[in-house]
This record gives structure tokens, C-alpha cells and sequence, in this order.
């Protein structure tokens, strides 16, 4: 894929949402820390119902620490693996208050050294808290990643760094909001909904989808 198509496709997702942001509920940027640890593995929506209640007993490193990690647990044992999150969070607001003052490091290396905290996380934080170009690839930019062909790789790092280096500057702030959005809900994994797209044509996908056949709906009823 050449540059002006690359070009032609953010500038397309650009004009269908402007200002894309994370879909985790959060006032600030340690709730946007622990929303971002608790979503690993879970979709946002159950991290937001599980935060609604949290927060509103909960929402700084000092006042975590008083929930302690049986506390805490109560709180989000909707959300898969909470024993090891509820214990991540709280020896990373742990380190937050010895280290940081109770503020969310604005540094990589500070971030991952909390407590589940890795390279995927650290960007988002980076880039969402902190307004960095950085592009966090979880499964579904990986898998937009390849399929379009924008920035293909066999590894989450490999597609990062391609990313990096490819997506036009003009565009690399937002990259990352924009291709979890068109993977969650246009190019999605088991039928992406190809006749929806607003770059179906730019896209390197050789296997798209079609509009169903009307034929087909009349014949069924």
C-alpha cells in the first residue's frame, strides 16, 4: 500500500469521526490507568459498569488503598481475571503514592513499571492521558492492521512500529482511536461488514463481504 492510499483512508476515517476517544468512562488520569488495566482480556462496557460503582467510592491511589484488594474484588468481579487485576492495582497505587506523589507517571518507563502495566497499556495512557502519537495495538488494529494491508505484521510490536512509521503525521495523534473503532465495529473479526465501509475501497482485503441478497430474505420469510 502506497502512502496516498494510506493518506486517502485515515482522511476518510477522519471525516466520519473527528475527534474519536476511548470509549472508557473516566475524570482522570489514574481512572483512566485503572479502567485501561481492567479492560485487558474484557470489553469496555463491562469495565465501565464495573467502574461506575468504584469510582464513585474510589477514585484515587489513597482511597484504592483503603478498598485494599478483597475490597476492591467486590467491585469487579464482573470483569475476567479481577483477582490478578484487583491485586495489580493495588501495588500499583502502592507505587503511585511512594513514587509519584498519587500521579500517573507521564513517562513509558514509569508506567510499566506499575503493576500491570505493559507496552499496550502504556500507550494508551500515553497517548489518550497525555496527548503522544503512540499506537497501542490490541487484536483488533492488529487485525485491521493486516487485513487493509495499512501496516501488516506478525507481531502486536512489528504492527506498532510499521504504524509509526507509515501513518502520515497529520494523522498519528488519532490513528489509534480510529482503528479500534473500525475493528470493533466495521472490520470486525468474523464478518467484517465490508458493504459498510467507508474505505472498502482502498482496503487490501481480498475476501470481502457482500450486502445480503434480497432474493435470498424473500425466499426464507
Amino acid at each position: 500500500m502506497n502512502r496516498a492510499r494510506r493518506t486517502e483512508i485515515f482522511a476518510r476515517l477522519k471525516a466520519a469521526d473527528p475527534e474519536p476517544t476511548t470509549e472508557l468512562l473516566y475524570k482522570s488520569d489514574f481512572e483512566l490507568l485503572v479502567a485501561v488495566i481492567l479492560s485487558a482480556q474484557a470489553t469496555d462496557i463491562s469495565v465501565n459498569k464495573a467502574t461506575r460503582g468504584l469510582y464513585a467510592v474510589a477514585d484515587t491511589p489513597s482511597a484504592m488503598l483503603g478498598l485494599g484488594v478483597a475490597g476492591l474484588k467486590k467491585y469487579i468481579r464482573s470483569i475476567g481475571l479481577y483477582n490478578t487485576k484487583a491485586k495489580n492495582i493495588i501495588a500499583a497505587c502502592r507505587i503511585l503514592e511512594k513514587k509519584y506523589a498519587g500521579e500517573v507517571p507521564r513517562t513509558r518507563a514509569g508506567l510499566e513499571s506499575l503493576p500491570g502495566v505493559g507496552r499496550k497499556t502504556a500507550n494508551v495512557i500515553l497517548n489518550t492521558a497525555f496527548g503522544e502519537p503512540t499506537i497501542a495495538v490490541d487484536t483488533h488494529i492488529f487485525r485491521v492492521a493486516n487485513r487493509t494491508g495499512i501496516a501488516p505484521g506478525k507481531t502486536p510490536l512489528e504492527v506498532e512500529k510499521r504504524l509509526l512509521r507509515l501513518v502520515p503525521d497529520e494523522f498519528r495523534q488519532d490513528a489509534h482511536h480510529w482503528l479500534i473503532l473500525h475493528g470493533r465495529y466495521i472490520c470486525k473479526a468474523q464478518r467484517p461488514l465490508c458493504p459498510q465501509c467507508p474505505i472498502a475501497d482502498l482496503c487490501e482485503y481480498r475476501r470481502k463481504t457482500k450486502p445480503p441478497d434480497p432474493a435470498q430474505g424473500t425466499a426464507a420469510r
